[in-house]
C-alpha cells in the first residue's frame, strides 16, 4: 500500500460523506440523534463492526 492508495481511500470516504450530507441532511440529523440515544458501549460496538467491515472489504479488494 502506498501513500497514493491511502489518499485515494480517504478521498472516496470524503466524497461519500459529502454526498450523504448534501443529499439527505435531515436524515443525517435523525441518524446522529439516534446515535446520541445509544449507550456508549453500543456505539463502540457499532464502530468496531464498521471498522471490521472496512478491513474485510479492503482485504477482499486487495486479494
Amino acid at each position: 500500500m502506498t501513500w497514493s492508495d491511502l489518499l485515494t481511500g480517504l478521498g472516496i470516504a470524503a466524497v461519500i460523506e459529502g454526498l450523504v450530507l448534501a443529499l439527505a441532511p435531515s436524515r443525517m440529523d435523525e441518524v446522529l440523534a439516534a446515535l446520541r440515544r445509544m449507550p456508549p458501549e453500543s456505539r463502540r460496538s457499532l464502530g468496531l463492526g464498521v471498522v471490521a467491515l472496512g478491513v474485510v472489504l479492503v482485504w477482499i479488494a486487495r486479494g
